[in-house]
């Protein structure tokens, strides 16, 4: 079996949460697909010791960061030493069936120009909903997308394999020379917005996103950083801006700029203080501070 099949570098991040990627590890367990490499990064887990994934899994290839690298910088990692044709990006808060990387590899092997893939995503709470069959294209007053069949149900509307914008970080698969060609995350964003940057990144050397529902996982979502925290609320306001800066063309970029200047951040405002929510105020203005104290940097 595992003659006819290409290595596929499995990477994913664990931070404080050894006995939530012990559930994902052991999911992988039962892959019908058998020709893998595991790599687990742990993001220097102040809270936490990794050696437990390693005394479960001893074949997994842990790697202990000697500080925490957010996303892209802890995946950068794992890209460092995969050795894999294809490198597959999955959240360790996440359950995967028996058979969901042969559609991906499958995906990638047929088409060459496209150069990233994800799953259908389903919430683990509810599998009969889905999070992500794809995304719109990001918005250029709001600096947001939108998961196409977020919360409906997966009763087949959304089984057609296609184009689509962006990628979903939980899970997506990219050759490995396409990483080589484009090059790996950018790491300023740390949290949020990484993947939609590389995504763009990777549009702009020619390649497409895809979605194939053929392939599922289920997520339990925001482990790592809660629903609904301020250290969320600070990383999306800051790199939604960070996105805009990045990747928006000139004119584009004025008018996102007006939209959060005049409305959304004063709207987002208004909310916080109005709900006495004053920690996720502190980190609104935070994250803009952040975008005007860094304003010579990131352009792609």
């Amino acid at each position: 079996m595992k003659a006819n099949q290409p290595l596929v570098s499995i990477i994913t991040i664990n931070y404080n949460e050894s006995s939530v990627t012990l559930a994902m590890l052991e999911s992988l367990q039962f892959l019908s697909y058998k020709n893998v490499e595991v790599i687990v990064v742990d993001n220097a887990s102040p809270d936490d010791d990794p050696d437990v994934l390693k005394s479960h899994f001893p074949e997994i290839n842990l790697i202990k960061s000697k500080e925490n690298l957010g996303f892209a910088g802890g995946n950068n990692l794992g890209v460092k030493v995969a050795k894999g044709d294809y490198l597959l990006f999955i959240n360790n808060d996440t359950i995967v069936p028996e058979n969901f990387i042969g559609p991906l590899v499958e995906t990638l092997q047929k088409d060459e120009t496209i150069g990233m893939v994800s799953p259908k995503i389903k919430f683990h709470w509810d599998p009969t909903l889905i999070q992500y069959a794809g995304y719109t294209p990001m918005n250029q007053w709001t600096i947001r997308n939108n998961s196409i069949g977020y919360h409906h149900k997966d009763d087949g509307s959304f089984d057609k394999a296609g184009e689509t914008e962006s990628i979903h970080g939980a899970a997506m698969m990219v050759p490995k020379r396409v990483v080589e060609e484009v090059g790996m995350m950018t790491e300023v964003y740390f949290l949020y917005y990484e993947e939609h940057d590389w995504a763009e990144m990777i549009k702009r050397a020619g390649y497409k996103i895809y979605y194939q529902p053929k392939s599922y996982i289920l997520h339990k979502e925001s482990l790592s950083t809660g629903k609904f925290s301020p250290l969320k609320t600070y990383y999306i306001a800051r790199n939604r801006i960070v996105f805009a800066r990045r990747n928006f063309r000139p004119f584009q970029l004025f008018v996102s700029l007006l939209f959060q200047t005049f409305i959304s951040i004063p709207k987002n405002t208004v909310t916080f203080l109005f709900k006495r929510q004053f920690q996720h105020l502190n980190a609104l203005w935070k994250a803009v501070m952040w975008n005007l104290s860094n304003h010579k940097i990131l352009k792609t």
